[in-house]
C-alpha cells in the first residue's frame, strides 16, 4: 500500500478510534469513491487529521495532548515541541540510520526517534501501528518518557 494511503488509512483509524464511530468511518472510502464531490472532500480532508487538528507539527501534537490526557500520560506542548525539534526537526519520516541502534537494526524513527521495540512496548491504543505516524510517534514516545524520566518535558537529550 503507498504511504499516502497508509496514512490515509492510519488517520481513519485513529478518527474511529477517538470518536466512537468506526463503522460509519471505515465504511466512508467505499461509498461514492468514484464522484466528484468524493475527490473533493478527500483533498479536503488531507489539510486536516480527521480527528479536526491540523495536518502539521502543531497538530500532531495537539492531537497527541488530547489522547495522551485521556490515557492520563504526562507532557506539555512546549516539551514535546523541544524534544521533536531536536530529534527530527519535526520530519515525520526521519530515520537514524548511523547511531548504535541503528548498528543493532533497529534504527531509530519519527518525530521522537523511536526504535520499534520500544515504540512496540508504550505504544498507546488508539493510535497508527506505524513508528511514522506522528501522532503514534508522540505518544509512544511520550508515554516511553513518562515510565522513565516520569513526563517528555523532563528529557533534554537524547533518551
Amino acid at each position: 500500500m503507498p504511504a499516502s494511503a497508509q496514512s490515509r488509512r492510519a488517520r481513519l483509524v485513529r478518527r474511529a478510534v477517538l470518536t466512537g464511530t468506526g463503522v460509519a468511518i471505515l465504511a466512508l472510502p467505499v461509498v461514492g469513491a468514484t464522484t466528484a464531490s468524493a475527490a473533493t472532500t478527500s483533498t479536503t480532508a488531507a489539510s486536516t487529521t480527521l480527528a479536526g487538528y491540523p495536518n502539521t507539527l502543531d497538530g500532531w501534537i495537539r492531537e497527541s495532548l488530547a489522547i495522551m490526557a485521556q490515557k492520563g500520560i504526562p507532557g506539555t506542548y512546549n516539551g514535546i515541541y523541544r524534544n521533536v525539534i531536536r530529534e527530527s526537526s519535526g520530519n515525520q519520516y526521519a530515520i537514524n540510520n548511523w547511531d548504535s541502534n541503528a548498528a543493532a537494526g533497529t534504527p531509530s524513527k519519527g518525530l521522537l526517534q523511536v526504535i520499534d521495540p520500544t515504540f512496540n512496548a508504550y505504544h498507546v491504543a488508539g493510535t497508527s501501528f506505524d513508528p511514522y505516524d506522528p501522532v503514534a510517534n508522540i505518544t509512544a514516545a511520550c508515554n516511553y518518557a513518562a515510565a522513565v524520566y516520569g513526563s517528555i518535558d523532563n528529557v533534554y537529550g537524547a533518551y
